[in-house]
């Protein structure tokens, strides 16, 4: 295949990496109540990076996407441990056909991200007062809209506010990864007809 087909894929599959990796530490968090503190900050600063010039520098850099190529990996050679996660993935981008028709939804995200993108970047984005606005974002943006993502965890965890606050935080990043799968050319055809293709990209991001 030439390099002109690969490179959209390989943008795309950019993007599928992200979006598992988000809700990989979704599923952690909903467990343990604790995040791998790197790819949590690679999924929430990819929250702030609305004008990123690539899919790369939306997410920092591939190497900060290799946990979600390997998952990607996985889920293609039908090796995934965790089965309720492609479940997730797929609720994710049924909700993202929802979302971007709600001109009022997205405008609400949009000017909260902008509200909240000085804290990120005075204090990170994985500060608990970020988390927090993030969360309630999600909370008041999307949580409404349908299908609802709905996430299974330990009670003693998700009963905990800031424990339902972070993972909100990040499923917004997940819904940030599906909007720019499409934005990229990304379909539920790809699935169907362009499988080898989406492994092909995923082996040579991978090396």
């Amino acid at each position: 295949m030439n390099d002109v087909v690969n490179e959209p894929m390989a943008a795309r599959m950019l993007a599928l990496a992200g979006l598992l990796q988000a809700l990989k530490q979704v599923r952690q968090i909903a467990d343990t109540g604790q995040a791998d503190a790197a790819i949590l900050k690679t999924a929430l600063d990819s929250v702030f990076r609305i004008d990123a010039a690539s899919p790369e520098a939306v997410y920092g850099n591939v190497d900060a996407l290799r946990p979600g190529l390997r998952l990607l990996r996985e889920y293609f050679d039908n090796t995934a441990t965790d089965p309720l996660l492609p479940k997730l993935a797929l609720s994710v981008l049924q909700l993202e056909r929802r979302f971007v028709r709600e001109s009022e939804s997205v405008g609400h995200v949009q000017t909260g991200i902008a509200v909240l993108a000085p804290s990120a970047e005075r204090l990170e984005s994985t500060h608990p007062d970020v988390l927090s606005g993030l969360g309630s974002l999600y909370a008041d943006s999307i949580s409404n809209l349908r299908p609802k993502i709905m996430v299974q965890g330990n009670p003693h965890y998700l009963g905990q506010a800031n424990v339902v606050a972070e993972i909100r935080a990040v499923l917004l990043a997940a819904l940030r990864s599906a909007v720019l799968w499409r934005q990229l050319g990304g379909s539920f055809w790809d699935f169907m007809l362009r499988k080898r293709e989406m492994i092909d990209a995923v082996d040579t991001q991978l090396g």
